[in-house]
């Protein structure tokens, strides 16, 4: 069996997947295959790629339509052959030793089945664009260290809360065992959402900052468009309602809707509030499917409310800070 088994969506611009699998091409660590899902990209030109690449295990799974990333990395999860999936951007770009330090941390650390990458802005280098994900007691949750210096911010390896998929480590038998993405999600939010699910089971996630890779961010859906909106807050919605504990769930509840109508005051004068407001309308429009899902998550949950809260940012005005922060900078 391969170690790795690599997942790469593609969508649209499919001279990002050829630089990544440039990058692939450079890994010290060689014990692994590619999964590409072509998630309707219609471009011919993938079919060439792995006569191109042919240094490269490279298998193609086909699709007319977009999936959305939630279920295209699911499909990719199933079809691995690997013990561990990286799922991987095609605008993450890894430094030549980025998949042996996540391998070396998992041998090293067998009590986490997640591990996230030190995420590095490609076009501002001396930027982080994440060190982790936070999820914050209120629902909301935000990459740590975004837009801060890179020579001086998450240079230490430490357990967070869950790992940005744009370039993590997973378990396959945990990625399964929890069901994957949550497909209902389509696209964002759905990593901290499958993190936060594993946490309930007692698994844990650790960031390596050896491990690094140089993202673009939002090549495909834009940065603060109308998209990332309507999806991001949707499902942030959905997974604080779907796996909070139940003491958590009603003492956070009324942070949680505060936050939820500071975002539609802020982007509503921001212009996009036909987007917020669609998205709080259909998350309520979801619920009774999602507290069909909390069943089963509640269900299952192996660890103690205090447990939980250690990982989690309890600041009561900290995502609204960082939220500030990183929107001035």
């Amino acid at each position: 069996m391969l170690n790795i088994s690599f997942i790469i969506l593609i969508w649209k611009d499919i001279y990002l997947l050829e630089h990544c699998l440039q990058y692939l091409s450079s890994q010290t660590f060689k014990d692994f295959d590619i999964i590409i899902i072509d998630n309707g990209s219609h471009d011919d030109a993938i079919i060439k790629l792995p006569f191109q690449w042919s240094n490269l295990d490279i298998s193609i799974k086909y699709f007319s339509t977009n999936l959305g990333f939630a279920t295209a990395n699911n499909i990719g999860a199933n079809l691995a052959k690997g013990k561990w999936i990286a799922l991987l951007n095609a605008d993450a770009f890894p430094e030549p030793d980025w998949l042996e330090k996540l391998i070396q941390a998992a041998e090293q650390n067998p009590e986490y089945v997640t591990f996230s990458s030190r995420q590095v802005q490609y076009n501002q280098p001396k930027k982080l664009d994440g060190a982790g994900d936070a999820y914050h007691v209120s629902g909301l949750a935000w990459r740590n260290a975004f837009n801060l210096p890179a020579d001086k911010n998450g240079l230490e390896q430490k357990e967070t809360f869950s790992a940005c998929a744009a370039a993590a480590l997973y378990s396959r038998e945990a990625f399964l065992r929890v069901g994957g993405f949550d497909e209902d999600y389509f696209s964002y939010f759905e990593d901290v959402d499958l993190g936060f699910r594993l946490r309930l089971l007692g698994e844990k996630c650790l960031y390596v900052p050896e491990a690094v890779v140089y993202h673009v961010g939002s090549a495909s859906t834009g940065k603060r468009s109308d998209f990332s909106v309507y999806y991001g807050y949707r499902n942030m919605i959905w997974t604080f309602f779907k796996n909070m504990p139940t003491p958590l769930f009603w003492l956070f509840l009324p942070l949680h809707i505060i936050s939820v109508i500071f975002f539609i005051f802020y982007f509503s004068l921001r212009g996009q509030g036909k987007a917020i407001l669609k998205s709080v309308f259909d998350a309520i429009r979801g619920l009774p499917k999602v507290f069909q899902k909390r069943k089963m998550v509640q269900n299952s949950i192996k660890i103690k409310p205090r447990e939980l809260l250690r990982v989690m940012s309890t600041g009561l005005f900290e995502p609204y800070i960082e939220f500030i922060r990183r929107n001035t900078q």
